[in-house]
């Protein structure tokens, strides 16, 4: 890596992490601290315990969600490497200063089983375009019966501006002619335009999946659905009365805001998070306190996969140095 893409990759993760810290610190400031140290301290710790457990199943269909598109896909790669992957991923992608930091994680990880390196790459991109849709579904279709609960121009807006760019991401990664036309901008470099194209027929491999379709779109909105649930527990164990019929049309646009370029998606999701749930009535620092409990569920679940990573990596870990004095032996 050149000195200068380092300055890049430097100053882009410090620009992230400043974001972070500057929203996050203006959220305390928009905020009544200790009344929300005093609402955390009186939760219900019972509706906390199952927001908790909601995620872990979370944690599990998104594993499988994936695994799901490696197979159609056409990589013989076993579910053992897929998980651990996955886990030191989901870990590095609270803390990595973008969200997809730990999408490249476990890319890599997964390249030592499979010599198929782009179509490990689509396999990622993949899983999170079906999760894109999945969000834009659970959105539209909330939106779309219970606007009468909470009708807002906004969120109307948002919702159909995710539909649109979700529309023509998908049109031009799928249509060869499109997808070629956009490389274009790549002519004075036919190596990396040449890997573009790759990627590309890497993907549409999956076009003539459709029950592999199906069901990861399917586990995609179930996805949505138990996140929506995580945040529904979590205001009932802050003594919130809400609907979950408004989590359903939040929280897929929480996740949007999560996606901006921050540290773990913290302070984007924070502060969407209070913006959207202050449309019922929910104070500051109550969809405050949501957002961040929900982000310490998720860091324990990331730890926790962290774990499984290392209790799983470290029998090879012990092989390698067997098998390399071996060798050396019978070198000598």
């Amino acid at each position: 890596m050149s000195l200068s893409q380092k300055t890049k990759n430097f100053l882009s993760g410090f620009l992230r992490i400043a974001l972070s810290i500057g929203l996050l610190t203006y959220l305390f400031r928009i905020i009544d601290v200790q009344k929300t140290l005093n609402i955390i301290k009186d939760a219900n710790f019972f509706y906390l315990a199952w927001s908790l457990a909601a995620l872990f199943i979370l944690y599990f269909l998104t594993l499988l969600r994936w695994h799901i598109v490696i197979k159609a896909l056409g990589l013989s790669i076993p579910f053992k490497s897929v998980a651990r992957c996955f886990s030191i991923g989901a870990f590095f992608n609270l803390f990595l200063p973008t969200s997809t930091g730990g999408d490249v994680v476990k890319t890599i990880g997964l390249f030592k089983d499979t010599d198929k390196k782009t179509t490990v790459i689509a396999s990622v991109l993949l899983d999170r375009i079906f999760g894109f849709v999945a969000i834009v579904l659970v959105a539209s279709v909330s939106f779309a019966f219970g606007y009468k609960l909470v009708y807002d121009p906004f969120l109307l807006v948002a919702i159909l501006s995710l539909a649109f760019f979700a529309g023509i991401g998908i049109l031009f990664l799928f249509h060869e002619r499109l997808y070629s036309f956009a490389c274009r901008i790549f002519n004075k470099l036919p190596k990396i335009q040449e890997k573009l194209m790759k990627l590309h027929y890497a993907i549409v491999l999956i076009k003539s999946k459709h029950k592999a379709i199906f069901t990861v779109v399917f586990i995609s909105c179930i996805v949505q659905g138990i996140l929506a649930l995580t945040f529904y527990l979590t205001a009932r164990g802050l003594h919130q009365e809400i609907l979950f019929w408004h989590c359903l049309v939040f929280v897929p646009l929480v996740c949007i805001a999560a996606a901006f370029p921050s540290l773990g998606g913290l302070g984007t999701r924070d502060l969407g998070a209070v913006f959207l749930f202050s449309k019922i009535g929910i104070d500051a620092g109550t969809a405050a306190s949501m957002s961040l409990l929900n982000f310490f569920f998720m860091v324990i679940i990331g730890l926790t996969g962290a774990l499984f990573y290392v209790a799983t990596l470290h029998p090879r870990w012990v092989q390698c140095p067997q098998q390399a004095s071996s060798a050396d032996t019978k070198e000598s």
